[in-house]
């Protein structure tokens, strides 16, 4: 019997999907709870909410690394709520993550961490990926850090490395987790640039976890609101500034609710 491979199906209308996921660790309180998100291929969806709310266990549970406690996940076209480890690799070698720190390997120059996809998972040479290598570190604008270490880098740099380290096997689908965290108002700019580029030149699907609202604006084609493990509000910028919800009214306006 031939092996199954998981492949994306490129006649889904979404690139990530999420039905009635709920999630819950023991006997708390879930971290998500019925919550429904779709996020259409092509677009950038931003996910806005309070520390703690769950933003982050979105993205992993897009790249298998959370199994839903109910509900079903979806990414690429694929279910993968209940798929075996071989086949997420499937999927996952079609998506790229950025975490909040960049997640470099220490050990490793900047050349070999942008390259680790093609040396270890494909077992080039790095005489063969350093072509692409450099090419990825030009798109970032990281040319002068090829042999450079990671604690050489400043916070914004170890972020566009990682960005070139995503895209080195041209993934359909791009995550970032609070990837403008701790820069400065310079590398920000420079980043949420960076994430509008890499939609419109290679036509990524990107799901942007943050909350900071100057982000979402700079990059959004479309805002999901999370509370209490549900999605409150799906829309675009703009009428996510004309929501009447109270609590997207408070978060949009810096101005604490009490009992929150």
């Amino acid at each position: 019997m031939a092996e199954f491979i998981a492949t994306p199906d490129e006649n889904a209308t979404y690139a990530i999907e999420l039905e009635d996921v709920t999630l819950q660790f023991g006997e708390d309180q879930p971290v998500l709870e019925g919550c429904n998100l779709r996020i259409p291929k092509g677009e950038t969806k931003v996910i806005l909410g309070r520390s703690g709310a769950g933003k982050s266990t979105i993205l992993k549970l897009a790249l298998g690394l959370l199994r839903p406690t109910k509900g079903t996940v979806k990414a690429l076209g694929v279910d993968i709520t209940n798929l075996g480890e071989r086949n997420l690799r499937d999927i996952r070698h079609h998506m790229g993550i950025v975490f909040q720190g960049g997640a470099l390997f220490d050990s490793l120059t900047v050349a070999q961490n942008v390259g680790f996809c093609m040396l270890e998972n494909h077992h080039m040479s790095m005489a063969e990926v350093e072509p692409a290598i450099r090419s990825r570190l030009e798109y970032v604008e990281l040319e002068g850090a090829y042999n450079l270490m990671p604690s050489e880098l400043s916070g914004g740099m170890k972020k566009r490395a990682a960005i070139a380290r995503a895209v080195m096997c041209e993934p359909q689908v791009m995550l970032y987790d609070e990837a403008t965290s701790g820069l400065d108002p310079i590398a920000t700019r420079r980043m949420n640039r960076l994430i509008n580029r890499l939609r419109d030149d290679l036509h990524v699907t990107s799901v942007v976890v943050t909350h900071i609202l100057e982000d979402a604006a700079a990059v959004a084609d479309s805002v999901a609101m999370l509370r209490h493990g549900k999605i409150i509000f799906d829309g675009t910028p703009e009428e996510i500034r004309n929501c009447p919800d109270p609590f997207v009214q408070e978060f949009i306006s810096g101005k604490e609710k009490e009992n929150e």
